[in-house]
């Protein structure tokens, strides 16, 4: 048996040996082909390859542009498909099949065959010929070599996309181009564009002229101070203006560079909230007659403005959906306003929900009559589904499902595919917002977890995105770093089988990275990754684990952890608030426990860690109060803290007693600081050991 591992070792030596280069190319094949058969031999690109291919001349043309990432020079085309010196791309599907591609993933699927015969890539559709070639790219050494390979290869989900937010941040044409290359080279086929928001109008309209003029440009480009110094517009001469928007022309040349790669462009209105800068350069369409973030639904110029903005979105942009947002609006101003009441009662609605509803359904159907249907955030389901229409799920995979049962659904939830998030120690880096997102905790989320792979919404999830928004992105390179890896992870999980080795995949981002490094792109270090908090690896001990708790003011149930053991099972929290190692407190009284240690005894230490985020309101404590009981009903106060307010943005820290005290009982109580918001806890310890 050992003679046999020793033979075996050194064959494998051999064939590294071998095959050095192309063993490293092949570390940055993201997303990961489903079949790989490698054989032993490689053939070599050179001056004598010739280009086989079935595709019109205009298809070809884009087809040559990623095939010259492959080969050292132009090859030259030959008519016959015979030989061995030939690179083949054959395209098998039906001309009247193309226009499903985008909806149907076998037809984005490809073989890729590298023989003696030179190499071979079929597939039903352009698109999955230019998959083909990406991962072709990935096989092939700086020399031209590429081992005998098999492949065959079929996304897991038809859409795979990524939103960029234009509203908080504009971007040059040039930078959105460069970053749907990056999506073709991840097998990646859609981009949304989140277009209109309060921070910015971004597109060129004949019919409504002022919102360019009026509201594409603010007075400060740092999101921020802008919202903090009362969120005025300006026109682009005032000075320091910052801001823009796309024309027509500019939007149309981005969809025609995105279509010849096979990617679709999504545009979104967002409606009825976030739009301040609509109601600020038309404050009719709002319930008051002055700015505010939602549009007056009971007013039928609401209606015409959202039309008539749709029917110019509608000849730029050829999408079969359009993103008509849904998220977030508040609906308080429409419970006093006399025209949406009368909408109410007139449609028989019940609620704001019922009424946010009526005005999706009702563009919902204007789409469909004009040939499109619409997606819109998980809002949509609230108040009633329009009919036909996607859902994107932000706020968790569980709201992904309950609109499964009816809807084609994409999954985009908070806390794996927001770009935005931090992606290393959020003390570290100012510039992150709200959650806390490694590449790790974005390569392990599954669109469709085993508990569900047999129960019929799974049949409706339709893909995955990764959104980034960029209230903290204000630089190109910031956004890059922002995107990649992360990006990678999404992709990974459209395309292929369930997450199994993050090593295995971290070690193919890190070669993914390095190539991205050399094309100009400026994607996170991940190399120098700080990782996890280290006090979240690691179990703690102490009296207080796995006893029982009483709670005299409830956490969040948003913030809940595990349960009611979460602060006493011997587990700290990561860099997230959203981890299930914190509770989070709001209700009056804050945090406010009693720990039954079963038995009396000796205390010497009680410990506990707070975590403070000024963006999402989360402080840390004004006061910690300590006080222990022998029978649960009397308390002796031992420790009273009181805590200055910090402006630091984010961090982790403990409050600590020491001393002598006695007791079975022990109460921790704490004081919010003046400006309210919640408390973070993630354990609270007795006599922590070690």
């Amino acid at each position: 048996m050992k003679q046999f591992k020793l033979s075996t070792s050194l064959f494998l030596l051999g064939i590294l040996l071998l095959f050095p280069t192309i063993s490293a190319v092949a570390q940055g094949i993201i997303p990961k082909p489903h079949t790989v058969v490698y054989r032993d031999g490689q053939f070599k690109i050179d001056n004598e390859t010739r280009l086989y291919s079935n595709l019109s001349r205009k298809n070809l043309k884009t087809i040559r542009y990623w095939l010259g990432e492959v080969t050292s020079a132009p090859l030259k085309k030959t008519r016959t498909r015979n030989g061995n010196q030939i690179i083949r791309l054959i395209q098998t599907g039906k001309p009247n099949e193309m226009n499903t591609v985008p909806f149907n993933r076998y037809l984005q699927g490809y073989t890729l065959d590298v023989s003696e015969r030179g190499i071979e890539i079929l597939s039903p559709s352009k698109a999955g010929l230019q998959y083909g070639l990406q991962t072709l790219r990935n096989l092939t050494a700086a020399d031209g070599t590429v081992r005998y390979v098999h492949i065959e290869d079929t996304p897991r989900f038809a859409y795979r996309g990524m939103m960029l937010d234009c509203s908080r941040h504009i971007w040059t044409t040039d930078f959105i181009k460069k970053q749907i290359d990056m999506l073709v080279r991840l097998k990646m086929n859609r981009l949304h564009l989140h277009l209109t928001d309060e921070a910015g109008w971004r597109i060129e309209t004949k019919h409504y002229p002022e919102l360019t003029e009026k509201a594409a440009y603010r007075t400060t480009s740092n999101w921020e101070q802008w919202r903090a110094t009362g969120m005025n517009y300006c026109t682009k001469d005032t000075p320091g203006a910052y801001g823009g928007y796309y024309t027509k022309q500019e939007l149309r040349d981005i969809v025609r560079y995105a279509a010849e790669r096979g990617v679709t462009v999504i545009p979104e209105l967002e409606i009825p909230g976030h739009n301040n800068e609509v109601t600020s350069t038309y404050p009719q369409l709002s319930c008051t007659g002055e700015r505010a973030s939602d549009l007056c639904i009971g007013n039928e110029k609401s209606f015409e403005f959202i039309e008539g903005v749709l029917k110019e979105i509608m000849d730029i942009f050829p999408s079969e959906y359009i993103h008509l947002g849904g998220d977030e609006a508040s609906g308080k101003n429409w419970l006093t306003c006399e025209r949406c009441q009368k909408r109410m009662n007139d449609e028989h609605l019940q609620s704001k929900e019922q009424l946010q509803a009526y005005m999706m359904k009702r563009v919902n159907a204007f789409l469909n009559r004009h040939g499109r249907k619409m997606i819109g955030w998980d809002e949509i389901t609230t108040g009633g589904t329009p009919d036909g229409a996607a859902v994107m799920a932000w706020r968790g995979a569980d709201m992904g499902f309950k609109a499964a049962k009816d809807s084609k659904v994409i999954m985009s939830p908070t806390e794996c595919y927001y770009l935005d998030y931090f992606q290393c120690n959020p003390a570290t880096d100012e510039r992150g917002q709200l959650g806390y997102t490694p590449l790790k905790s974005a390569y392990k989320f599954d669109p469709i977890p085993i508990d569900y792979q047999n129960k019929p919404e799974a049949k409706n999830i339709w893909g995955v995105q990764g959104n980034l928004w960029t209230e903290r992105v204000d630089t190109e390179e910031r956004a890059e770093y922002m995107i990649y890896p992360r990006l990678f992870a999404v992709a990974e999980a459209g395309w292929s089988s369930p997450a199994q080795d993050y090593n295995d995949f971290k070690t193919r981002a890190l070669g993914l990275i390095a190539r991205m490094k050399r094309d100009g792109y400026a994607p996170y270090d991940l190399q120098n990754e700080l990782g996890d908090r280290n006090e979240s690896t690691s179990a703690v001990v102490h009296d207080a684990i796995g006893k029982p708790v009483t709670y005299l003011s409830p956490c969040s149930p948003r913030y809940a952890g595990t349960g009611n053991g979460t602060l006493v099972d011997g587990k700290m929290g990561d860099w997230s608030f959203k981890d299930n190692g914190w509770q989070g407190f709001i209700q009056a009284g804050r945090l406010s426990i009693v720990i039954d240690l079963q038995k009396e005894m000796d205390i010497n230490n009680v410990s506990a860690d707070f975590l403070q985020f000024r963006g999402p309101e989360i402080f840390f404590p004004a006061e910690v109060t300590v006080a222990v009981s022998t029978d649960g009903q009397n308390f002796e106060e031992i420790d009273k803290q009181t805590f200055k307010d910090d402006s630091t943005r984010y961090f982790v820290r403990p409050y600590t007693w020491q001393g002598k005290a006695k007791g079975r009982y022990v109460k921790v109580t704490t004081r919010a600081p003046k400006q309210g918001g919640f408390i973070f806890c993630d354990e609270v310890m007795v006599n922590r050991r070690g």
